[in-house]
């Protein structure tokens, strides 16, 4: 009787996946922000809720669309797509999957303290057909990649658990509001969430329920996720070497040359879809952390030129970023993606004419303002921000550098509490269309939620919403182009580069490597 049981609980263990199960401990600069999925748009929180919660479609490994919730979509009219829901999913909580749980999580994503309701207000409204079924009726006809895009953004949530703990809003994160849906959570994915302890780790089990592992979606031998924020490089490196840590997501660009030969380690490297990029406060009338009284500089082209010309693009590549980064002129965050006049630089790093631009908008002598910057987010990013002060200082400018942790960067930034910051846009998405409505186009509730510059230009506004509606691909490619023009003329944003992003792992440890700079543990294997 005993062989039996042993054979049977061998078996249980084969097909359940979880031979040589292994705890999978990774390490970033940052923390998890939120565990409400519609709470924060941020690269590091979105990582780390996809291994909880799920969406109707799903990204593979080269970032195509496929299944997820939905098995299958199909458009049956130009504002209307229907979706077949997979059937026999439950949530953690052992509570099933069905339509009413898709229709609340589209209106809950677009309320007013969602970080997503950009992205859920073009989706549009949905509706139960059966348990199964839903249709989504759009707003207005619009292609079906940047439909399925946005689409893709919007996590599913239970509707009886979030009506059980009163969390039928999301958090307001700006605010600092906590809820009860911030620090717990319920998704139909992977992995459950075990306990989050803030600055300090977040700890996710394998879900032995999930509808994946049957389908081969788990190719993974890993039952535990481990997911702690070290914000300094040193020891993040310390705790790679010593075996504590399985993968940083961000080693020091510095230590890469040593990594590649330690043969306890492999760094992985890619290009990320990710435009990083300063931007201006253009609405305020009077600048915030200025000595200037009275005016806002910014709102002169002539003196955003001049700060676009003060910086030395290049020299952040080879003395900031090591060489991890590529240069760009453009606001579009895929290179593949981009225009060919997009692409160099707007002006040339010239401080002689910086200062003549400034002389000529009535600032010969410069003025003072402030440089908020994460120190956690980016590659680099408070070291990025300390050497363009220092260029700045060179044509007048007085740039103090403000550099904080994401959380209380991102509440700053969603306050408009700044002069001028560092920021960064990517993920998955690679249209150029999913950078101009969200971060481009004038703030009018249901675009612009991520314009913290606060820019409003009509003309620039009317080319992004025939970009939206436009179904012809030639013609919408032309619109995209014109739009992001203007933008670049008119030096909304100063864009700097587009990151080079570094894995290091252990020699052990199998991981895909994806643009969006998504670690997903699903795909994890570490050898014993």
């Amino acid at each position: 009787m005993a062989t039996i049981r042993s054979v049977a609980a061998l078996l249980v263990l084969v097909l359940t996946g979880s031979v040589n199960a292994a705890t999978f401990r990774w390490s970033s600069q940052g923390d998890y922000l939120s565990a409400d999925p519609h709470a924060q748009n941020e690269g590091l929180n979105n990582n780390m809720n996809d291994e909880i919660f799920e969406r109707l479609t799903d990204r593979a490994r080269d970032l195509t669309m496929i299944p997820g919730l939905a098995t299958s979509w199909e458009a049956v009219s130009p504002t209307i797509w229907r979706f077949k829901l997979r059937e026999g999913v439950k949530f953690h909580d052992g509570t099933p999957f069905t339509a009413d749980d898709v229709v609340f999580s589209l209106a809950r994503a677009n309320l007013p303290s969602s970080n997503f309701k950009v992205y859920a207000a073009q989706v549009g409204k949905a509706r139960r057909i059966d348990a199964h079924t839903v249709e989504i009726e759009l707003p207005k006809p619009t292609p079906a990649a940047v439909f399925l895009d946005s689409l893709n953004t919007v996590r599913i949530m239970s509707k009886a658990w979030c009506e059980k703990h009163g969390a039928t809003k999301p958090q307001d994160f700006k605010t600092g509001e906590e809820t009860y849906a911030s620090r717990n959570a319920n998704g139909t994915g992977p992995f459950t969430l075990v306990k989050r302890e803030t600055e300090v780790s977040t700890v996710l089990k394998k879900n032995p329920n999930w509808w994946g592992i049957a389908a081969k979606r788990f190719d993974s031998n890993v039952d535990e996720i481990v997911y702690r924020p070290i914000k300094s490089d040193a020891t993040r490196m310390a705790a790679l070497l010593s075996g504590e840590l399985d993968l940083v997501l961000d080693p020091s660009l510095q230590d890469i040359p040593r990594m590649k030969t330690d043969p306890k380690l492999r760094v992985i490297e890619g290009a990320e879809n990710r435009v990083i990029f300063f931007v201006m406060d253009q609405s305020r009338d009077e600048l915030k952390y200025s000595n200037i009284k009275g005016a806002n500089p910014l709102k002169d082209l002539r003196v955003r030129q001049a700060l676009y010309a003060a910086i030395d693009i290049d020299a952040i590549q080879r003395q900031v970023m090591r060489g991890q980064s590529r240069p760009t002129g453009a606001m579009v965050p895929t290179a593949a993606r981009s225009f060919p006049a997009l692409e160099p630089r707007l002006l040339p790093h010239d401080p002689a004419l910086a200062r003549k631009l400034l002389a000529e908008a009535g600032y010969p002598n410069g003025f003072e303002l402030q440089l908020l910057c994460p120190n956690n987010r980016y590659v680099n990013d408070e070291r990025i921000c300390v050497a363009v002060a220092a260029m700045f200082a060179k044509v007048g400018v007085k740039a103090s550098v403000n550099g904080m942790p994401r959380a209380q960067f991102f509440q700053k930034v969603d306050n408009f509490d700044l002069s001028m910051h560092l920021y960064g846009w990517g993920g998955p998405a690679t249209d150029p269309g999913f950078t101009l409505t969200p971060v481009l186009h004038s703030r009018d509730g249901t675009r612009g939620d991520f314009n913290s510059g606060r820019q409003s230009d009509p003309e620039l506004d009317r080319l992004i919403e025939a970009v939206e509606v436009e179904l012809d691909a030639t013609k919408r490619s032309a619109l995209m182009l014109q739009a992001l023009m203007r933008v670049r003329e008119k030096v909304y944003t100063i864009p700097l580069h587009r990151q080079i992003i570094p894995w290091a792992v252990r020699a052990n440890v199998n991981v895909v490597h994806r643009a969006d700079n998504v670690v997903t543990a699903t795909w994890v294997r570490i050898a014993p």
